[in-house]
């Protein structure tokens, strides 16, 4: 089975695992990782992904990303997980699924943003089964595929930064902004696409067409430190980090995740410093090369 036709996760793995970097290590400085996002002053630019259904909770998970200096996504669930969440400190994007029901995709609105959430943001590619066009069920929940007026309205009933998750093209980052969103999550939704073109391989056609002051976050894919500076280089603002999260999270809680998100903002210090990068806002593309004979 190794590597079945159109496995995205693969596709895109191949793809990370093509870029090689160019080093500039005379003159180098120790690097910051220090960085705004999503109005937020952070530690790090790697941060977690929308993970849901977690077994020690989301409590603990994001005291784990509070003790990094991370940013942590928030998944399915109610709003008493997310206000436990809230509750820790953490810096907390709550990302919505695409109800059917309007009123309830209003009320997490409401709720993430009268009780202290960073940003808000809509896991659209969650909205219809992977190998047709129907509407899906996640979780007991019936999803609609929203229009891009109902997106619109989701964007504009909030003040806070509103983020739609699973763009995958120049076409929908530039749509997104026109509609009001703050940014985008790009991501397949751990393979929902089948044949999915790379997302970091994306990011400086994206990065031109939408301006510097649009965010832009990679989800999945991305494994550790090295893997997170590549995208950073090539236009990302931030990354986001589930599976190798997920198994430090069930063995130490909240300890687990601060050691991962530590352990990879070592990995990304040690890229930036070996590549003459002071910080992740000034990283220079130039560095990465790519070499299509790896894959």
């Amino acid at each position: 089975m190794g590597n079945p036709k159109g496995d995205s996760i693969q596709i895109a793995r191949s793809y990370l695992d093509s870029l090689v970097v160019e080093g500039r290590i005379i003159g180098a400085m120790h690097p910051d990782t220090k960085t705004t996002l999503l109005g937020q002053e952070v530690s790090t630019p790697i941060m977690t992904a929308a993970l849901s259904h977690l077994k020690r909770g989301m409590a603990d998970f994001a005291k784990g990303a509070r003790d990094a200096g991370a940013l942590c996504q928030i998944g399915m669930g109610d709003n008493q997980q997310l206000g436990e969440a809230l509750a820790t400190g953490a810096g907390v994007v709550k990302i919505i699924k695409p109800y059917a029901d309007r009123e309830e995709i209003f009320s997490r609105l409401r709720f993430a943003e009268e009780n202290g959430a960073v940003a808000v943001g809509m896991d659209v590619e969650h909205a219809v089964n992977v190998e047709d066009d129907a509407d899906s069920l996640v979780a007991g929940y019936q999803m609609k595929l929203p229009t891009l007026e109902e997106l619109k309205n989701y964007a504009a009933a909030t003040r806070l930064p509103f983020l739609i998750k699973g763009a995958m093209s120049v076409q929908d980052a530039v749509r997104a902004r026109e509609i009001g969103c703050a940014g985008v999550i790009l991501g397949h939704h751990n393979g929902l696409l089948r044949w999915a073109v790379p997302n970091v391989s994306l990011l400086k056609d994206i990065r031109r067409a939408v301006g510097q002051d649009f965010v832009l976050i990679i989800d999945g894919g991305i494994a550790d430190g090295f893997d997170a500076f590549k995208a950073l280089a090539l236009g990302a603002d931030a990354v986001s980090i589930g599976r190798a999260l997920m198994q430090p999270y069930d063995e130490k809680g909240a300890a687990g995740v601060t050691e991962v998100l530590n352990a990879m903002t070592n990995q990304l210090k040690a890229m930036m410093l070996r590549t003459g990068s002071l910080d992740v806002r000034h990283i220079d593309p130039s560095v990465i090369h790519e070499a299509p004979w790896l894959r």
